[in-house]
């Protein structure tokens, strides 16, 4: 589902909180300011983001906190509804071909999945990268939204223009279009 928007980003914010209210969070204080990246860069689920700033370099936490929501922002443009895919996957002509990414686990893809996707490996991404066309809608899937927006953005920093991110990933997709994709709960 698409970040909530709604709670707000304070200082006291936990990161495991931090990272429901946005799921692109990380992504954004590791390219920003080196967090979160790698095991010497990291941060606990329980550490506010008043902590975690303090520890790297004092950082201002109401810079941080604008720089998050700015990126939040930019992650809700990346994201596409079941329905507004949906309704693409209609209108789809063989002049303007939509092609559907699923990033998750071979084991998850096999299981369920939608109609026409690929599952993502290391030589399909050297294939897309190589020799797709990078203004193709092109729609990165995983099972509820979270590392989809992961893809799609770096594909995006690769030139593709209209990489999306399926907001709710398969699990949206099975509620709200194809009630016949099989939901499941991972451990």
């Amino acid at each position: 589902m698409p970040a909530n928007t709604t709670a707000p980003i304070t200082a006291d914010t936990t990161m495991q909180e931090l990272l429901q209210l946005s799921p692109g969070a990380q992504r954004a204080l590791f390219r920003k300011y080196h967090i979160g990246g790698c095991a010497s860069c990291g941060f606990r689920p329980d550490e506010t983001l008043a902590q975690v700033c303090a520890r790297n370099e004092n950082l201002p936490v109401p810079e941080v906190i604008d720089y998050l929501l700015d990126a939040q922002q930019q992650d809700q443009r990346i994201l596409i509804t079941p329905a507004e895919l949906s309704r693409a996957l209609e209108q789809n002509s063989a002049n303007d071909p939509i092609k559907i990414i699923d990033v998750r686990t071979r084991e998850e893809f096999e299981s369920a999945r939608i109609e026409g996707a690929h599952l993502l490996s290391q030589d399909l991404m050297q294939e897309i990268l190589a020799h797709w066309d990078r203004t193709a809608l092109t729609v990165f899937v995983d099972h509820q939204g979270q590392r989809s927006l992961d893809a799609a953005a770096y594909f995006a920093g690769h030139g593709f223009t209209h990489a999306r991110a399926l907001s709710g990933g398969i699990d949206a997709w099975s509620q709200d279009i194809d009630p016949s994709i099989p939901r499941y709960h991972l451990e």
